[in-house]
């Protein structure tokens, strides 16, 4: 993995977190690489899991720099964090001391996606609302004991719910488990009256217990998060390509706070939430340009999607604009993230000679249409292509007719078997469409870690918890070597004499027993 990793031609994405430990009180800092293999697999691996001193971002910033150091990585592409103001230090920090940094590091730091949507999340239910109020005070109750627990799923028999699912418990940090619970309290809203028929201080005690129309507010509430739980799962993947479906998520999800935004209940709630949003998404300069060229990598997607997209931008942000003019400075956009697409292009050029590429004529894939996403779905109805003339391998590309989407569609296996037409793109396409949009895959190590720094293990030292939380990891992912086979492996010397000479020890254990030495 070290010989993979430093080699220049191999470009690494980061993701980093930190996370105390309750039974040590330590603080560490995973640091976990990912990256797509000559096979075009993609891989993740957790490289660093050691104790940090200090939160301050110029300190962390040291700590990331020498985790690259030591591991020789000599291209760093991106790093993927929360949106915390120290990790902001530790970038500035970083990219100083980082050489060959597409535009100097201005898009070297990648801000979690899932991160941000639980911040837009978090400002909505910051508004108070009476009827969840109420039904989460319920819950509370009747979890509170296991009497009160086997009365409710009595009840629930005898309303006939004839399921196993049962009121979920929730905690402030977490909205995820806010919707959790409302949700599972609506499919139970039947049990609800009968439990309180057998529990003579359920109404004394909450003064106000859940009522039908209670139940018919949170229906609502359940419908407009459901949207935002579903985000937050597909940005949590870790074993597939997500850059290229950054822009649709993200509009999807501007599409989604307008339509409720319409509704009366939900006023004062969206409007807490599309102020979040506008910090991070509300403007298209605030996007990081790979997120643009992974759209363009997309053989689905390409520019006809880009100029739809910043066509629905336009319109929100300045809809006195004809669609004429709209469509005019739509193309513009599109047309200057092509050119800085095609920088990034000729630098791969420089770097990497490919020896040119195969201009044949690109096989057209019908596919059915199958999307549930309401803004891409938008796009798929309106079709489009690009027919500007170009004469590079870039623009020889771009020209192309997208691919018609369909859900089992894959893009690494659609640009395997098209990186001999384009060999300089296809290397492109394998670096960029290994960019994380959350730090998903390193706040997953801190499970793992949990049960290894249990409270029976709190002697362990730091670097032995880092000794087992890489080796497992690694282990765990031995089916998917990075470069090399076993034979690959003992074409190593010093392997090779290492395993010689533990065969012949086997070989004079079984003499010593009376057993026949294993043949040379």
């Amino acid at each position: 993995m070290l010989q993979f990793l430093s080699n220049p031609k191999t470009a690494i994405h980061l993701t980093t977190d930190t996370w105390t430990s309750s039974c040590q009180r330590t603080t560490y800092m995973v640091v976990t690489a990912h990256f797509i293999d000559e096979n075009w697999m993609m891989h993740k691996r957790i490289i660093n899991f050691r104790e940090i001193d200090s939160h301050k971002g110029e300190d962390m910033g040291r700590e990331l720099l020498d985790c690259i150091r030591v591991w020789g990585m000599k291209n760093v592409m991106t790093i993927t964090l929360d949106n915390a103001a120290t990790n902001d230090k530790a970038m500035d920090f970083l990219v100083k001391k980082l050489p060959n940094l597409y535009e100097g590091g201005k898009h070297f730091q990648v801000r979690c996606m899932d991160h941000i949507l639980n911040l837009i999340v978090k400002d909505g239910l910051k508004y108070q609302n009476y009827h969840v109020e109420c039904i989460q005070k319920a819950v509370r109750y009747i979890r509170l004991s296991p009497q009160r627990i086997n009365k409710f799923k009595k009840a629930m028999k005898d309303c006939g719910l004839q399921t196993k699912k049962f009121l979920c418990g929730d905690t402030p940090t977490r909205w995820n488990l806010t919707f959790e619970l409302l949700k599972s309290a609506y499919e139970l809203r039947e049990a609800f009256t009968e439990f309180g028929i057998r529990d003579k201080s359920y109404e004394r005690d909450l003064v106000r217990v859940p009522e039908n129309y209670d139940f018919e507010v949170v229906t609502e509430m359940v419908k407009f998060f459901e949207k935002f739980k579903t985000k937050t799962e597909l940005v949590s993947a870790t074993s597939k390509p997500l850059v290229n479906l950054f822009i649709r998520e993200v509009l999807d999800v501007d599409i989604h706070l307008r339509k409720w935004s319409t509704k009366p209940m939900f006023l004062d709630m969206v409007k807490d939430m599309r102020t979040k949003y506008e910090k991070y998404w509300g403007a298209y300069n605030k996007m990081n340009d790979f997120m643009y060229f992974a759209v363009l990598l997309d053989p689905t997607t390409k520019s006809p999607f880009l100029l739809h997209a910043f066509k629905k931008m336009i319109g929100y942000m300045e809809p006195s604009l004809t669609p004429a003019s709209m469509d005019i400075k739509a193309r513009q956009m599109v047309r200057e993230v092509e050119n800085r697409m095609e920088n990034l292009f000729m630098t791969y050029l420089e770097r990497f000679d490919s020896g040119g590429s195969s201009q044949q004529e690109a096989s057209q894939i019908a596919i059915d249409v199958d999307d549930d996403n309401d803004f891409f779905g938008d796009f798929l109805c309106t079709g489009g292509s690009n027919s500007d003339p170009m004469d590079n391998e870039l623009r020889t590309y771009l020209k192309e007719n997208i691919v018609n989407y369909k859900k089992d569609f894959s893009i690494l296996g659609w640009w395997r078997v098209n990186a001999i037409r384009f060999p300089t793109i296809a290397r492109m396409a394998k670096d960029i469409l290994a960019i994380q949009i959350s730090s998903v895959a390193s706040k997953s190590a801190f499970s793992t870690c949990g049960r290894v720094v249990s409270e029976y293990r709190t002697s362990l030292s730091t670097l032995i918890v880092e000794a087992l939380l890489c080796t497992q990891d690694w282990v765990r992912k031995s089916t998917n070597p990075i470069i090399d086979n076993v034979d690959d492996i003992l074409k190593d010397d010093d392997i090779a004499l290492e395993i010689a000479q533990a065969l012949n020890i086997l070989h004079i254990d079984d003499n010593d027993k009376g057993k026949k030495p294993m043949e040379d």
